[in-house]
């Protein structure tokens, strides 16, 4: 009984003392792992991931990808960064913005732009400022080649089959009220390896809709995208619902104009159209046999 009695044991005043140290070494402990764990996630995040998330991205276009789901949309074309990749009438470089860092260190870009000798103002105005965007950051956009798309005078996006994915975004509208469709779609199919990938997003009318409507709208059917691309040899791959919007009609004064980030109508029900967002769209993969 005195030898239980005589064991030590550590006095409160002892055990007030060791808390706090223990608890702060605790926490450092804590934090020591997670800023492990932060730093281990961030060089393992997936490339396409680490792209959208680069501090170069323009900030009215960042606020845009919860229309636009650029990650969800790449992943679903099967981008890699050892690709070679076509992206088609890339306006103000919103794909640009993360398609070049993507592909620079290991894969390729064209970037298919306007033709500098167009006699639309806007389409120079448009090309001009894509290649100041392009000059302004070269350790980001010096790999990016510019090609020109206008069809059917010019349609050498990149070299005969050498390219591993060709994109396109909310452009086939465009080349259907300039009767340029069909050979827009033919020079997609010549740059594409066999096997290469045609990766479309478009506004998208329902059903049924014809196509004098559809041009005049902006939003074009399934049924007629599909078309194009089976015409120019293309068999259909998957479609996905990724850029849906269940919330918009496609039926709008100014047609898909009428929504953001066009807003035609200006500030006329602008809050309505506002909490609509942006237009409903396709998205579907095609495949060069």
């Amino acid at each position: 009984m005195n030898s239980l009695r005589l064991q030590h044991s550590p006095s409160r005043n002892t055990l007030s003392r060791r808390t706090p140290l223990l608890l702060a070494a605790t926490l450092l402990l804590s934090a020591t792992l997670l800023l492990g764990a932060c730093q281990n996630g961030a060089q393992h995040a997936d490339p396409i991931t680490a792209a959208t998330q680069g501090e170069h991205r323009t900030a009215a276009f960042v606020a845009r990808d919860v229309w636009r789901h650029p990650v969800e949309t790449l992943t679903f074309f099967d981008i890699e960064p050892d690709m070679t990749v076509v992206e088609i009438w890339p306006g103000a470089g919103w794909y640009t913005e993360i398609l070049a860092p993507l592909l620079r260190d290991q894969g390729k870009l064209y970037a298919a732009h306007f033709d500098p000798d167009t006699p639309v103002p806007f389409f120079r105005r448009s090309l001009v400022a894509y290649q100041d965007k392009l000059a302004e950051r070269p350790a980001i956009y010096d790999q990016v080649t510019l090609t020109v798309l206008a069809p059917p005078a010019h349609t050498a996006i990149a070299p005969p089959a050498s390219a591993d994915r060709v994109l396109t975004f909310r452009n086939v509208h465009n080349w259907a009220s300039a009767g340029s469709a069909e050979a827009a779609f033919s020079a997609f199919h010549a740059a594409l390896r066999p096997g290469g990938i045609l990766g479309v997003v478009e506004h998208r009318a329902p059903s049924g809709r014809s196509l004098d409507e559809q041009i005049a709208s902006g939003y074009m059917t399934e049924e007629y995208v599909v078309a194009l691309a089976e015409a120019a040899g293309f068999e259909l791959l998957e479609s996905s619902e990724i850029n849906a919007n269940p919330a918009d009609s496609a039926d709008h004064p100014e047609g898909v104009w009428t929504l953001p980030p066009s807003l035609r109508l200006g500030d006329t029900d602008r809050e309505h159209y506002l909490a609509i967002g942006e237009s409903d769209r396709m998205t579907l993969k095609f495949r060069k046999p």
